[in-house]
């Protein structure tokens, strides 16, 4: 399910964007601060938050730049009643999705959180993906992690085999069964796939 998180101190302009999103479909959970959001949102839970910039105590950008730090997949869209173009360009540098002044056109807002929708979505794929690719390697066993970790590195078999102390026979069963569990057929796919995997 896709959460739109809404932060605004301003009670009456947070319970009218919670009502407008939730009578267009979308899951919505408000916040009158920056600190309830961040004591209660899961950071792997889909979703985006869509933040007052100027709230008091811990501002849009401050809970971005602490979103940032805590890995937050989240997509933030900011909302300002006081729009400035330095405060503007130091969130989107910064990773926002959009920077809309308040009240925004509700087709500029939900054009902006299907945009979001899209790129939550897409991270998922992309993090699913991820984890299916160390889900095999972690199943190759100790020697053939180091087999594979030479094949990487552009080392034939025969040099392999000297490094380890083992014979050039062996290295090839090795090799075999880790282009096997990796599901791969080349030296080129097997590196492309270690890097996406974080191994060099």
């Amino acid at each position: 399910m896709f959460t739109v998180f809404v932060i605004d101190d301003d009670l009456g302009a947070l319970r009218a964007s919670t009502q407008l999103l939730q009578a267009n479909g979308y899951d919505v959970l408000p916040f009158t601060s920056s600190q309830a959001f961040l004591a209660k949102h899961g950071r792997a839970s889909p979703g985006c938050a869509v933040i007052e910039a100027s709230s008091p105590g811990l501002d849009g950008l401050k809970l971005q730049r602490t979103l940032v730090r805590l890995k937050s997949r989240h997509p933030i869209i900011f909302l300002t009643s006081k729009p400035d173009i330095p405060t503007c360009v130091r969130a989107m540098k910064a990773g926002a999705a959009d920077f809309l002044t308040k009240p925004p056109k509700q087709e500029d807002l939900f054009e902006a959180l299907e945009a979001a929708k899209k790129q939550v979505a897409k991270g998922c794929r992309t993090e699913a993906r991820l984890k299916s690719i160390k889900a095999r390697f972690a199943t190759l066993t100790p020697r053939e992690n180091e087999v594979m970790r030479h094949v990487i590195a552009g080392r034939i078999n025969r040099e392999t085999a000297k490094v380890l102390g083992t014979g050039e026979k062996m290295i090839k069963v090795h090799r075999g069964r880790v282009m096997k569990k990796l599901e791969v057929r080349s030296v080129a796919d097997l590196v492309r796939l270690a890097e996406k995997a974080g191994i060099s």
